[in-house]
């Protein structure tokens, strides 16, 4: 049915890293990992899920150290262990791997404006193109769905992650996908039901 609910999913962004500031690319799962700041940001974003009563049936996490440091609060916050999905791991980003946005406008303008304007083109030609990474991350996402239904549960993943999800629940096509902003230690809730999603909040960040 139109209005039958599948799943509600409470998408966190993992916390800041030292890349955060600078938005560097990295694909990386062993680095970098929370600073402090990142840890400062999952405290409160547990907090809000504690005082806001966001109930959970499951929790998943990208197999990334920083994910994983994220997940691990709000496990203990619902008393449940997290399990990992290998597939929502972030956009392979090639030989841009921890280069700044800022330096790739710099050194590379050509493969810049094919990064923005060419979603469905490998950007350097040695990653992943944007289009590859939306499609595989939804597919992701619908098996864990169809694994869920009817239950409420929180993934704690990439911001880019969140940005393809939300791509999908709002038909938002690939190459406006760079227009879409996701803060480190945010929270984004997405409701999937039988023949479509609606997204309930984006991107919030307690204070």
């Amino acid at each position: 049915m139109y209005f039958n609910r599948k799943c509600k999913i409470t998408f966190i962004s993992h916390g800041a890293t030292i890349y955060t500031e600078e938005a560097r690319f990295t694909d990386s799962l062993s680095y970098p990992p929370l600073n402090e700041a990142g840890q400062e940001e999952i405290e409160k974003i547990t907090d809000f899920l504690r005082k806001r009563g966001i109930k959970n049936d499951k929790i998943y996490t990208s197999p990334a150290t920083r994910a994983i440091q994220s997940a691990q609060p709000i496990a203990k916050l619902y008393k449940k262990d997290y399990e990992i999905i290998s597939e929502l791991t972030p956009r392979k980003c090639g030989s841009f791997k921890g280069l700044s946005i800022e330096q790739i406008e710099e050194k590379y303008p050509e493969l810049f404006t094919r990064l923005i304007q060419h979603p469905e083109l490998c950007t350097p030609d040695d990653a992943e193109s944007y289009t590859d990474f939306i499609a595989r991350t939804i597919e992701a996402i619908n098996k864990v769905v169809e694994e869920n239904i009817s239950n409420r549960i929180i993934i704690v993943t990439h911001p880019d992650v969140i940005r393809a999800a939300i791509c999908d629940a709002l038909d938002i096509p690939a190459s406006s996908f760079s227009r879409i902003y996701i803060k480190t230690g945010s929270a984004t809730q997405i409701s999937y039901y039988e023949s479509w999603k609606s997204l309930i909040y984006s991107g919030y960040t307690p204070w």
